[in-house]
């Protein structure tokens, strides 16, 4: 198994988004997170949910859907009670994705709030993706939008749901069944920084010509450069690769 990951701070000023994983001999963490929030709230926003995830899997290493969902719930108060460490931070959100692998039962499941993402695919090719809490994803299931249009909207950035909102209006995607893992199953955790420049079709030809999960990410921050190249202050963006690249026992 290799893994890599990628963040950029893009056109902004300063990097919001935080990504890490821990792992053990059995089992596997990964979280990718977007803040928001203005005067720093939105940096400490997501490092505290990809620290809070991260602990609380090692501390416990469930993967299923309970476990999961009672995860990012938990992570949600932790960003709330933060607040009171700093006024300014009073606004600080963040979006997160987390994917957890069971290495012994070769199975892999996640869970998110917001737009960042995670793909999982298969052959080479894209075999399932979260679905965002956002605007654009409700005209999409309205069958108002089209799918190759959520990434032009003048509305993509709206979210309905994000880590830092009140516990009744917290939206949670968890993935309905655990993943079997087999050998040349990739995954990758992104932002919105990064899927909004890169279409599904780049994001395969690029796993393609790919030699490793580090090559790929070069390859996509490519991507994201040249789509980007017509808004100077385009989103930091950031992404983790996970290649698997043998079975398990």
């Amino acid at each position: 198994m290799e893994l890599a990951t990628l963040s950029r701070r893009g056109g902004r000023n300063y990097n919001e988004d935080a990504c890490g994983h821990w792992h053990s001999d059995s089992h596997l963490c990964c979280v990718v997170a977007d803040g928001a929030g203005g005067h720093g709230g939105g940096d400490k926003a997501s490092k505290l949910a990809v620290q809070f995830i991260l602990g609380a899997f090692a501390a416990t290493p469930e993967g299923n859907a309970e476990a999961i969902q009672h995860m990012i719930v938990a992570t949600n108060r932790s960003i709330i009670q933060h607040r009171a460490d700093d006024r300014s931070q009073q606004n600080m959100h963040s979006t997160v994705v987390a994917l957890f692998m069971d290495l012994e039962s070769n199975v892999a499941s996640w869970g998110h709030c917001g737009d960042s993402r995670l793909y999982v695919f298969r052959g080479g090719r894209i075999a399932a993706r979260t679905r965002d809490h956002s605007l654009v994803q409700s005209l999409v299931d309205g069958g108002m939008l089209a799918v190759e249009d959520m990434r032009s909207h003048p509305q993509r950035s709206e979210l309905l749901s994000a880590l830092g909102v009140g516990e009744e209006d917290l939206q949670v995607g968890v993935s309905a069944q655990p993943w079997p893992v087999e050998a040349g199953d990739v995954f990758l955790l992104c932002t919105d920084g990064m899927w909004e420049y890169v279409e599904d079709g780049q994001m395969e030809a690029a796993l393609a010509q790919a030699v490793s999960p580090h090559a790929w990410l070069h390859e996509l921050e490519q991507n994201v450069l040249h789509g980007a190249s017509h808004k100077p202050r385009h989103d930091n963006f950031t992404a983790l690769a996970v290649w698997v690249s043998e079975p398990g026992p």
